[in-house]
């Protein structure tokens, strides 16, 4: 009898469903149980793989990238086309980048934080004996600025002074009790461009907004600081990236000076003016890299989202041929020593992020890492579609469109996702367990730009500063009418999801436009821009504050207390799911605790996801798959019923 009722019992509990663990350091508030038959579902489409060219060996022909095999990306190197990929550093938190010192390649610099709080420590790994020693004090926020070109001195920016200045530091990393303060800044805006040839200046950027920027040049031995960009008595200028040429006496730089777009140019450091180059390249010039005897001049160009790749020969100012690069982003790139071989990441959205370089007397374009797809045919996923509508004031707006495959028919329940920044933009890439909602939910996605982008334009990119906010958020919007007017996709099936300002988009909808949607998932979202701008940490806060406004102004502090959908939290009638952070040193926590706490105070349902171990975004696997399994749970449970 009693072996009966054990046999009984067994079979009972066997049938039972099971249900996925919570990690460790998560929160939830109103979600459900995750049942472990959707994670075997969804199993494949978390398993995507990518990997970011990160350097060169300033000696052999191999490179260091980040790319993750466990819970977090990490750095390996990888010693020819399709090699293994030797994993270097293991830490639980992230590893995204390393910087050989230029010379013999004996070590090299990598950053790290704890928890996504961002206050990022320097490592030196010691490529002898695989050695890591930190370098900087283990509490401030610290980058890496570069080597000198000797590669026997480093400089790093800190705001280890007062917590929200950005000074910079100098260094002999293999003894960096020595560390020296060498310039100190006003605000969280600065990094450093290039050093000369001789190491004895410096480029240095001074960041204002996405608008505004200046380049100054510092002398290290006298400490002379020295405007090269003056500021226009009309209107804003914004310049990128800058580069010593092979004399020392003029540089090359991006601007958007007298111009929508970056143009690239060539300054003379003695009368400072400027000669344009590649002028027929009418969009962004998103960025530049000289080549190591400074006589070649790769850059991208960014034409609505897809990068494009030139190269100039310097000495007769005319383009040299590349290979065909197929239609996608190209990340960072590089070049090696020989002068001849260029690294860089290159992905779309039929191809995740890889590893690739082009050799430019070859004519070759090899891919030096395949990254895995859990057996999922790449070549069939959805491609980006470009949209076009008008705003309400009859604004030029784009965006991409991802539909399902053929085999769902009948009209679609549409996603809209926002982009962060504001200053970011929707590019064709790739979707990586995002394609599962194309693939297997009949769902479409589109990426809008919404006016604030970057790429259209400066006038575009001001569009939404200021007492302007509201008007991105009726960009999203006139894009709901015109999906409206599609015939493939369902109008009365619409969520709206981003991160970061997206997330920010997102609560606006789900407050001001609940009428218009059908569910809203945000990520890392400011509920009120008022206390995200007095909460947000100090070194980006004045930042910010140009972008958004200055919550200390009164009329706009009324505006953005107006604006706020902490404050308009009765207006929620749709389904929300919020995802947040804990460490969250750019959108603090609290701006999603204060929101959720509003609606259960109001009795307005709501899904709540705290990671105690992330920050802006979540960045470990354990934590990313519980939320996307949650994510489906969500787009099932209220957007496809």
């Amino acid at each position: 009898m009693k072996k009966f009722f054990f046999l009984l019992l067994l079979i009972f509990t066997s049938a039972r469903p099971q249900n996925l663990p919570v990690p460790d350091n998560m929160v939830l508030k109103g979600v459900p149980q995750i049942p472990a038959g959707l994670a075997a579902e969804v199993g494949r489409y978390t398993e995507f793989r990518s990997a970011s060219f990160t350097q060169w060996h300033p000696v052999k022909k191999e490179m260091l990238i980040a790319t993750r095999f466990g819970e977090v990306a990490q750095i390996h190197q990888v010693a020819f086309p399709g090699g293994d990929r030797k994993q270097l550093t293991f830490f639980k938190e992230p590893v995204r980048w390393a910087a050989y010192e230029p010379k013999e390649g004996k070590y090299f610099i990598f950053g790290k934080d704890i928890g996504g709080n961002e206050n990022w420590q320097l490592f030196r790994f010691d490529v002898a004996d695989a050695k890591v020693s930190m370098l900087t004090d283990g509490k401030s926020r610290n980058s890496l600025m570069g080597f000198s070109n000797k590669g026997d001195r480093a400089l790093f920016a800190s705001n280890k002074r007062n917590g929200n200045d950005v000074d910079f530091y100098i260094m002999d990393p293999l003894h960096p009790e020595g560390a020296k303060l060498l310039l100190e800044n006003k605000g969280g805006g600065w990094g450093v461009m290039d050093w000369s040839p001789d190491d004895k200046q410096l480029l240095i950027e001074e960041g204002i907004s996405a608008n505004e920027s200046y380049i100054w040049l510092f002398t290290i031995a006298t400490g002379e600081k020295k405007l090269l960009t003056p500021k226009p008595e009309k209107g804003q200028v914004a310049y990128g990236g800058a580069e010593f040429d092979k004399t020392g006496k003029g540089i090359y730089l991006t601007t958007d000076k007298d111009n929508e777009f970056y143009r690239l140019g060539y300054m003379n450091l003695e009368n400072l003016k400027v000669n344009w180059l590649a002028a027929d390249i009418k969009w962004d010039v998103s960025g530049f890299s000289l080549s190591k005897n400074k006589e070649m001049l790769l850059f991208t160009s960014n034409e609505e989202g897809v990068s494009a790749m030139h190269l100039l020969n310097l000495k007769t100012n005319k383009y040299i041929e590349l290979p065909k690069i197929p239609v996608g982003i190209i990340g960072g790139y590089a070049w090696h020593h020989n002068n001849e071989d260029i690294g860089l990441t290159y992905g779309s959205a039929r191809s995740q992020f890889d590893a690739y370089t082009i050799n430019i007397k070859k004519k070759t374009f090899t891919r030096w890492t395949e990254s895995e797809t859990a057996g999922i045919n790449t070549a069939a996923l959805s491609e980006a579609k470009v949209v076009r509508w008008k705003g309400f004031d009859g604004l030029a707006l784009s965006g991409f469109l991802y539909m399902p495959p053929a085999k769902f028919s009948g009209k679609h329940a549409v996603i809209i996702d926002v982009h962060g920044g504001p200053e970011g933009q929707a590019s064709p890439t790739f979707l990586g367990r995002d394609n599962y909602l194309l693939n297997e939910l009949g769902v479409a996605i589109i990426y809008p730009n919404v006016r604030g982008s970057t790429g259209f334009g400066k006038t575009f990119l001001a569009m939404d500063n200021g007492f302007l906010r509201e008007n991105s958020y009726k960009d999203v919007e006139t894009l709901i009418e015109w999906i409206k007017q599609q015939p493939e996709l369902d109008g009365n099936r619409i969520m709206v999801t981003g991160g970061s300002y997206g997330g920010n988009v997102t609560l606006a909808m789900s407050s001001f436009y609940s009428d218009k949607i059908t569910c809203a998932l945000s990520v890392v979202g400011a509920s009120s821009l008022v206390t995200f701008l007095e909460n947000t940490a100090g070194y980006r806060r004045d930042l910010r504050r140009v972008e958004y406004g200055d919550e200390r102004d009164p009329k706009m502090r009324e505006y953005l207390l107006k604006i706020a959908p902490i404050n308009s939290v009765e207006k929620i009638k749709k389904p929300l799911f919020i995802v947040q952070g804990a460490n969250d040193p750019r959108v603090p926590a609290s701006e999603g605790d204060q929101i959720v706490n509003k609606m259960i105070e109001m009795k307005i349902p709501v899904w709540y996801m705290l990671a105690k171990d992330e920050g802006h975004g979540f960045a470990k696997k354990v934590n990313r798959d519980y939320q996307f399994y949650a994510t489906v749970m969500f787009i099932k449970e209220f957007l496809l019923k």
